[in-house]
């Protein structure tokens, strides 16, 4: 009688930690795979507003085509440094370092070819005047700005998963469920600042 009471007893002792563990377990995956939306989310948000600027430019383009001795190499600069960033396009499961930093090198060259237009335009005190001109510059710079705002917001969103997949005993369940590290959203140096635009 007394050795089937201790087996009920090793019997429950051990259900009651085979619990714990699978609650502990599940606990773990659940929150890493709630970070890893959230990681993905904000890309897509990082992404959004990329396109958001993608989209003004061709508005910009017909703006100061509409004057007839505005340089088309400029122009068509633009138009080729947009088509190039919006071909680049990132699966949000392999967001590692190479690929984020293809997605920036693209849009880099996007800043760097608006960045030279704004300048040129400056040789044009009838297109600064236009109010559509005025319009989407001022629509383009609080789009640089909102693409500032989401890069951070993602890096503070992948810190917050990589930090949780590297803190015991979380990283003993990241590798077994292949959950890995993501990378951070690294802008080249100055491109957290809009293109600065003399009126």
């Amino acid at each position: 009688m007394k050795s089937i009471k201790k087996s009920w007893i090793i019997i429950g002792v051990i259900v009651i930690l085979l619990f714990i563990g699978y609650s502990s377990i599940k606990g773990t995956y659940n929150k890493m795979v709630s970070l890893d939306e959230t990681v993905t989310s904000q890309w897509a948000q990082v992404e959004n507003v990329y396109q958001r600027r993608a989209d003004l430019i061709p508005n910009l383009v017909n703006t100061v085509k509409g004057y007839a001795d505005f340089e088309q190499k400029t122009l068509t600069d633009v138009i080729e440094a947009r088509s190039k960033a919006t071909s680049v396009n990132i699966d949000p499961s392999n967001l590692d370092a190479n690929s984020i930093q293809q997605f920036e090198a693209a849009q880099q060259g996007l800043s760097s070819a608006l960045s030279r237009l704004m300048v040129v335009v400056e040789r044009y005190p009838d297109l600064k005047a236009n109010q559509n001109f005025m319009d989407l510059q001022t629509q383009l710079e609080r789009t640089e700005n909102r693409i500032a705002v989401e890069r951070r917001a993602f890096n503070e969103s992948a810190r917050n998963f990589n930090t949780y997949i590297k803190s015991f005993p979380q990283t003993m369940f990241a590798g077994m469920f292949g959950f890995e590290n993501k990378a951070y959203f690294k802008a080249t140096e100055g491109s957290d600042r809009p293109p600065e635009v003399q009126f």
